[in-house]
């Protein structure tokens, strides 16, 4: 975990408004690769184990199944599509994916230095250490201050809820993009306070304000 990331962290259990304080027991070139983060308010901490981010409020059971798979690494051919879609044409910038598209993670960060790409879903607890990107879980929010990252890739299987933290978190002017859509995937970011700027071939693009 990039500490640029960790710096915008906050509490799940307390909510966007509590960020959290970073102590690094192990670093290579501003990574974190053990660690803990720590909520000065509720006092929880959250570990950092082989670089990956366990932000799930307590209790924090076994990681579930996610949407991510197995590790594979992907060529950044295959995220491509998700600079246009996201409209981010300079850094720096802070990019969100959740859910399936994280496993585009680090094909994303090789395609711009001046992006940290943060990559959300439990089944990346078994993906190797890369430089290149951070990998986190979250529960039952997005981990980051409100109104702060440039753009979100979220899954569209995943529950309304997921929709209503992005459009929470992405700052003005900011796009959700939505892969896997289903025909609800509309409505909720439109009632999220977004406005749709494409819905086509399972792809949604949403807009702040």
């Amino acid at each position: 975990m990039h500490v640029l990331v960790a710096d915008r962290l906050t509490c799940s259990r307390c909510g966007p408004d509590f960020g959290l304080i970073l102590r690094a027991d192990q670093t290579r070139d501003r990574r974190v690769t053990e660690g803990v983060l720590g909520c000065p308010n509720c006092r929880d901490q959250y570990p950092i184990i082989g670089g990956f981010g366990d932000l799930r409020a307590p209790p924090r059971p076994e990681l579930p199944k996610g949407w991510a798979g197995d590790p594979v690494i992907k060529a950044s051919e295959e995220s491509e599509y998700l600079l246009p879609l996201l409209g981010i044409i300079q850094g720096p910038a802070t990019v969100l994916l959740i859910g399936g598209p994280a496993a585009l993670g680090g094909g994303l960060a090789a395609l711009r230095e001046d992006i940290q790409v943060v990559g959300a879903d439990a089944d990346l607890a078994r993906w190797p250490a890369d430089p290149a990107w951070s990998r986190i879980v979250s529960h039952p929010g997005i981990p980051f201050f409100s109104r702060t990252l440039r753009g979100v890739v979220i899954d569209g299987r995943l529950d309304r809820h997921w929709f209503e933290e992005a459009a929470r978190a992405i700052a003005p002017m900011s796009r959700v993009v939505v892969v896997n859509a289903a025909t609800t995937a509309h409505e909720w970011l439109q009632v999220a306070g977004l406005s749709i700027m494409a819905d086509e071939s399972g792809r949604v693009v949403a807009t702040s304000s």
